[in-house]
């Protein structure tokens, strides 16, 4: 366990990845407006995510499928203190290797490291929310980053901050989709355990951290999570999560239905996350 030495310690932590009510009320308004008028346009219609047929399958851990009717924005989230885009400190994006679809090895002059963990790919799908999640966003680029097994994230915590794994960019393809190959992400004190990305318009944009279009999170479902955590490696993981809810969690709990990904697969095997991104 590399994050954590004491109490107090601890507690700095939670406060960097949770900033209170205070940070999260301009973007849990900013959500709510989003919605508002997403239901004004629609009828007041209830809306959920988007779910792209050709990249999931229902499972016990999928979030609930939705017709190209019910689609909304996906909502702004924010980049939390670890971006890596050149907002906190470093930046990555400008980085040669940093475009790839493997983001498991450390790239560049960085110290090589491999992060460890349960095998996850996890395929984003990039639509127009003005067409009813109905059109692909081809050649937009989207940028990921999340934390590690331990919950430490490279380029910023102690211990990794020379490496710059779980990372990476790739430009949609004709469907709209980008697929990386990644281990499944931690729980740390405070959050929800969730994968982080950002929007361009294009892989220009990307490496060049200028123009984003959007800025959200990825939830993983809690019995995955729970499976997962109970293998060696994860142990700090499974306290962590019990202290937690999707509800409590200072992102996810004004709603977290557009942001829930499909989840099957097993720890032998692996596991393959699915989630649409309405822009």
């Amino acid at each position: 366990m590399r994050r954590h030495h004491d109490d107090e310690v601890h507690e700095d932590e939670i406060h960097e990845h949770d900033r209170g009510l205070s940070y999260d009320l301009p973007v849990l308004a900013r959500r709510r407006m989003i919605r508002l008028m997403a239901g004004v346009g629609a009828g007041l219609v209830p809306l959920v995510g988007c779910t792209a047929d050709d990249t999931s399958s229902p499972s016990a851990s999928a979030a609930g499928s939705a017709s190209s009717a019910e689609c909304a924005t996906i909502p702004e989230e924010t980049a939390g203190p670890y971006p890596g885009d050149g907002s906190n400190g470093v930046n990555v994006l400008k980085e040669s290797g940093v475009v790839r679809g493997d983001i498991t090895r450390s790239f560049g002059d960085s110290a090589g490291g491999t992060a460890e963990g349960v095998p996850l790919t996890f395929t984003l799908t990039v639509v127009d929310a003005a067409s009813g999640c109905g059109t692909p966003k081809r050649g937009a680029a989207v940028y990921v980053w999340h934390c590690d097994r331990e919950g430490g994230y490279s380029l910023y915590t102690e211990g990794v901050a020379d490496e710059n794994y779980l990372r990476g960019v790739q430009e949609t393809d004709e469907r709209g989709q980008v697929t990386f190959t990644s281990v499944f992400p931690g729980c740390y004190p405070g959050r929800w355990p969730h994968i982080h990305f950002e929007v361009y318009g294009s892989l220009a944009d990307a490496t060049t951290a200028t123009s984003i279009t959007s800025t959200s999170q990825l939830a993983l479902p809690k019995d995955v999570c729970d499976t997962v955590y109970a293998t060696e490696g994860y142990e700090s993981s499974v306290d962590n999560l019990d202290r937690l809810s999707l509800e409590s969690d200072s992102v996810f709990r004004d709603g977290h239905d557009q942001q829930l990904a499909a989840v099957k697969g097993s720890v032998a095997e692996g596991y393959t996350a699915t989630l649409t991104i309405a822009v």
